[in-house]
């Protein structure tokens, strides 16, 4: 299902190209800005196994994207001033943000000069518990225990299973069906269960993936003295808002994500990103308490553009993901002029429910 569902994807971006379909529809569904959002930027891995690729892309294919930006008619610019031209309905030029989850140490070492090159401002969103060196990147490590064993057993739901993991299409089959059964748990206590029990039974050091990928406090206060830099939060412990089952906790999170940046960097953040970022990870009970907390604006992983509608939803905002899976210049083209994502949505401009 995850190999026919990136065929689609792939197949809709190339039939919106060569057909000229994005240049049709742009004056339409463009928008008055977008939100791009990324993780990972480093050299490609040659591993035939890669369940995560979608997250990382190549410094060459970053220089591409910022390269495209610099020629358009595009301002980039930064979250608060996007907040401001969203309050004041000052869309005279269409914008672009660049933001980046988790804050990798590959985006310091890879992405940060290529911004830096190309004058451009972007945001990073911080789970605190990283370079607390407290966090669980729970999805780097369920690719470790696959990749790293022929046969691994696992916990669905009281059931024992061994999943087949001897080569690359059978590990990626293993991951697409344990990464599904852990997203349909209920809550992130009973996800994490699984994770570390998984972890301790197959020699996985979870706290290695935190230590080795995540930037430290002091690297992320060296970046955030730039003014080219936006350092936004992004929860404690990189939890699931909407499986949090108290508004309470929910609220934690989020607030103490903030605290905890403002504490190490003398600067409270404006601007939420909700992790992973999907309707079942964030919702209309997180957009409230995110506006309740004071966040300006708030970011899902919802795919689409910005439209003037979302000044009435700062905290229920889109963004267009640069996917690993899908490094082609020609579909950045279609990407940015909003004929993907509006396809997507059903030409409906604002999904904040």
């Amino acid at each position: 299902m995850v190999a026919l569902r990136k065929t689609i994807i792939r197949g809709g971006l190339e039939g919106l190209y060569f057909s000229g379909m994005h240049r049709v529809l742009h004056p339409f569904v463009g928008g008055v800005g977008a939100i791009l959002m990324l993780h990972h930027v480093r050299p490609a891995r040659r591993d035939p196994f890669q369940p995560n690729r979608l997250l990382e892309i190549t410094p060459v294919f970053f220089e591409t994207l910022l390269r495209r930006l610099k020629n358009s008619a595009l301002d980039v610019i930064s979250l608060d001033e996007m907040r401001d031209r969203l309050v004041r309905g000052n869309f005279s030029r269409r914008f672009m943000c660049i933001t980046f989850d988790d804050g990798y140490k590959d985006v310091m070492q890879w992405a940060y000069p290529l911004l830096k090159k190309y004058e451009m401002p972007f945001a990073m969103y911080i789970a605190t518990s990283f370079p607390g060196r407290l966090g669980e990147l729970w999805w780097l490590a369920l690719e470790a225990v696959i990749a790293r064993n022929e046969r691994v057993a696992m916990d669905f739901a009281g059931e024992e299973q061994v999943l087949d993991c001897r080569g690359a299409e059978r590990k990626q089959a293993a991951f697409d069906a344990a990464y599904s059964y852990l997203r349909s748990l209920q809550t992130e206590d009973e996800l994490r269960l699984v994770i570390r029990d998984l972890c301790t039974s197959y020699r996985v050091d979870i706290a290695s993936f935190c230590r080795d990928l995540c930037m430290n406090w002091e690297e992320i206060g060296q970046m955030a003295r730039d003014p080219l830099v936006t350092i936004g939060a992004h929860t404690v412990n990189h939890v699931m808002l909407r499986k949090v089952p108290s508004d309470a906790a929910a609220r934690e999170e989020m607030d103490e994500s903030r605290s905890a940046i403002e504490a190490a960097m003398g600067r409270r953040p404006d601007h939420l990103a909700y992790p992973v970022g999907d309707p079942t990870s964030a919702g209309p009970r997180e957009f409230r308490i995110a506006a309740e907390l004071g966040f300006k604006t708030a970011v899902s992983t919802r795919p689409g553009v910005l439209f003037a509608e979302h000044r009435g939803h700062p905290t229920a905002l889109p963004r267009i993901s640069i996917n690993g899976e899908f490094q082609k210049a020609r579909y950045l083209d279609v990407l940015l002029s909003g004929a993907a994502t509006a396809v997507w949505n059903g030409f409906r401009r604002v999904n904040a429910a």
